[in-house]
């Protein structure tokens, strides 16, 4: 007789949803509903947005999404709803790559390498049996790659509220070797709903993917799926064919599939930089996806590949066309390292939603918005530049046989808003070892077809990574076209001046290339340090005269690893080598880098890019001095930036840090970070109750007691940020 009231208390325990954490205010509320929990908010343009949550059999479901316009009719996006996700994983492996500089530096110790194995960048933890001496430890096997979909056992659920914006979490969620908590988040003043799993893993080694959507869509309620392809042409399937297996991936151009209802819509899209880890190449391997279930229901949700697919090859000649098809082939079998898992951390996948009452294509433009159009916006007073990329400019225009061939990654800088591109060829391609005149000859075809390339407001820079004798991986670049060698041999000058070349530079040792960089005014800076052949880097050269010269500008910044534990974007590695760097000595800097090959107008570069705004009124044309831009670096005059958080001035004096921040994503905190010449602490102040597409001044007061130097960084919810350079006090 007491066991079925015993089991009804269960039962009402677990398909209700607490709401002890949530805090009612005006345009965001939460209330009971039946066995779960109905949010309303306030979105964009007078929309209000409603979500219905509950529990049924264990499992989370989504009994409705809804809009309506401002004085409208409320429009049912899609109900009935369950929340998926499929986790794929493999071991992480540290790279050969990697190793060799450790050891010459005697540090291929078994902790280190446990240590360093977490910032790797060629590894492919899903390629069997893998690519030969990219990593030790190979062939991998095929009972190392899991995969897993998710499950919930005794979910419960829980309202709470963070400043602006409402979570609803449900415990038990099972994802193979992961488990955790399945969470949505809605947010005042944006249409936005983020679906994430929040899990961790306490198995060691642990690298990863995943997928995650929403399952459930009814037909003919949702009429179809729409996207824009590659070549930004609208596509759309209306669930016409037979019932598929798996996912569909869409190679949708911004990342953004729709499903459209007609009387409204639903976009799905990735966090847009966060989701991506590092590669060669931006290839659109399809990160969006539908699925058709059965035949009145299918899913959508975002992705990523298995594997890397290499880029398309060029070449008129045979020896170019065969160099380029192995490096791409290379990079497809050796280069997909996916996200990092340490145990116990806690990982966060992601998806979005955009709620629209409008048709699909507004709504796809409300969306795009969100990155300003994959574009990085203009701020008056800065331009936008960008580094490090072996497109192997100079082969192309030799083997081409013209300098007026525009190479195809040409428009893919342009059309993102780029003024600056500090390129560096002869990694792989021309003669970078000849100490003469074939090293000459490639130089001056890089020159000129930078110069012919270059235009009013963008400038073509021929830059290097010359790997000679400042060892470890660095960049470097001059105010103008520097003809020199890497090589010196027997009595042959270290500078001279050839009637086709005009002054040449011959280096052959740490002091000489020093000299150089010094008379021609040129900056250097450490690619991606602590990482790839770089590993060790720039501690082992800190007490050299190269690296205290002021013309050691600092390090690169890429987002290399991700682990979506990480609230910033290259948490670990870069920060802590910004971080260090300061407290070691002098002021310096950390220079966002590409690092990538081949690129198209149709690949997804935007979400693999992270770019400098350079304090500058004007870019110099190529025959002109370039001067300005490598003093502005010189002095940290320039701000770091996903595109999606922007910093617009910032400035330090009377003890005070000040500076006006725009953001497009909701925002999730600013910090000020400072360091006293041995460690490094900061102030983060959260921003969780600021409106989404808003800009806020902030003056962050601080003590300069015992502090060596201060910089000031803003992160968005999605993981989207930027940050300024470093500012010594003393």
């Amino acid at each position: 007789m007491t066991i079925l009231p015993l089991l009804l208390s269960t039962a009402s325990l677990f398909g209700a949803c607490s709401l002890k954490e949530y805090k009612a205010q005006p345009g965001l509320t939460a209330e009971a509903a039946g066995d779960g929990v109905r949010l309303n908010w306030q979105g964009e343009r007078g929309d209000s947005l409603r979500a219905i949550f509950a529990v049924d059999a264990g499992q989370p479901v989504v009994r409705e999404l809804a809009v309506r316009r401002a004085n409208g009719q409320w429009i049912t996006l899609a109900s009935s709803l369950q929340p998926e996700f499929e986790v794929k994983s493999g071991i992480r492996r540290i790279s050969n790559q990697q190793l060799s500089p450790l050891k010459e530096l005697g540090l291929d110790k078994p902790e280190i390498i446990e240590q360093e194995k977490w910032k790797v960048f060629w590894d492919a933890p899903l390629q069997i049996p893998g690519a030969a001496r990219t990593n030790p430890g190979l062939p991998r096997k095929p009972d190392e790659i899991r995969v897993s979909k998710s499950s919930f056992s005794q979910s419960a659920c829980s309202v709470k509220t963070d400043g602006t914006r409402v979570e609803v979490n449900f415990t038990g969620l099972n994802l193979g070797i992961f488990s955790g908590t399945l969470r949505f988040t809605a947010y005042k003043g944006s249409n936005l709903l983020r679906q994430e799993a929040i899990a961790k893993t306490e198995e060691p080694s642990v690298a990863y993917k995943y997928h995650a959507g929403l399952k459930g869509f009814t037909l003919p309620a949702a009429k179809r799926v729409v996207w824009h392809d590659i070549a930004n042409s609208p596509q759309k399937y209306e669930f016409g064919g037979s019932v598929n297996q798996d996912g569909v991936p869409l190679r949708a151009r911004n990342r953004i599939a729709i499903v459209d209802t007609g009387a409204g819509s639903l976009a799905v899209f990735p966090p847009p930089h966060k989701f991506f880890f590092a590669r060669e190449i931006e290839l659109n391997l399809g990160f969006v996806w539908y699925r058709k279930d059965t035949d009145n229901s299918f899913a959508i949700g975002v992705r990523h590949g298995d594997q890397e697919e290499g880029y398309r090859p060029y070449g008129r000649s045979d020896e170019v066309w065969n160099r380029r098809v192995n490096q791409a082939r290379s990079f497809a079998q050796g280069n997909f390292a996916l996200y990092n898992a340490r145990p116990g951390t806690w990982q966060r996948m992601a998806a979005y939603y955009y709620l629209s009452a409008e048709p699909a294509e507004n709504t796809r433009q409300r969306v795009l918005a969100y990155t300003h159009n994959d574009t990085f916006k203009p701020i008056p007073g800065y331009k936008v530049a960008i580094s490090h990329f072996h497109t192997h400019f100079n082969e192309l225009l030799q083997d081409a046989g013209t300098l007026d061939m525009q190479p195809h990654w040409l428009p893919t800088f342009r059309a993102m808003g780029i003024n600056i591109a500090m390129m560096s060829d002869f990694h792989g391609d021309g003669h970078a070892k000849d100490e003469g005149p074939l090293r000459f000859a490639d130089q001056k075809v890089y020159f000129d077809g930078c110069r012919r390339h270059s235009d009013n407001d963008f400038l073509l820079m021929p830059g290097e990574e010359p790997d000679a004798y400042f060892r470890g991986h660095y960049t470097m670049v001059f105010p103008k076209p520097v003809y020199w060698s890497h090589v010196r041999k027997g009595n042959a000058a270290f500078t001279e001046t050839l009637p086709q070349f005009g002054k040449v530079y011959r280096v052959g040792n740490a002091k000489e290339e020093l000299d150089m960089v010094q008379a021609e005014g040129g900056l250097v800076w450490q690619a991606h340090p602590r990482t790839k052949g770089s590993s060790g880097y720039p501690e082992a050269i800190k007490d050299t005269a190269h690296f205290r010269s002021d013309r050691y500008l600092g390090a690169s910044y890429q987002s290399l690893p991700v682990d979506q534990s990480e609230k910033r974007l290259c948490e670990e590695r870069c920060f802590g080598t910004l971080d260090d760097m300061n407290n070691w000595g002098a002021p310096k800097f950390m220079i966002a880098e590409g690092d990538t090959y081949q690129k198209f107008p149709e690949d997804d570069t935007f979400s693999h890019l992270i770019v400098n705004y350079i304090k500058l009124d004007r870019v110099p044309k190529f025959d002109e001095d370039w001067s300005p831009i490598l003093q502005a670096m010189r002095k940290g005059d320039f701000v770091v930036s996903s595109g999606e958080v922007l910093i617009k001035s910032s400035a330090v004096a009377a003890n005070t840090l000040t500076a006006e921040v725009e953001w497009t994503f909701p925002p999730e905190f600013v910090e000020l970070v400072w360091g006293d010449g041995a460690k490094t602490d900061r102030q983060i102040i959260s921003t969780s109750g600021e409106a989404a597409f808003s800009t806020k001044r902030y003056s962050i007061p601080f003590n300069p007691s015992g502090k060596k130097w201060v910089r000031f960084a803003a992160w968005d919810s999605a993981g989207n940020g930027a940050f300024t350079q470093p500012v010594h006090l003393r």
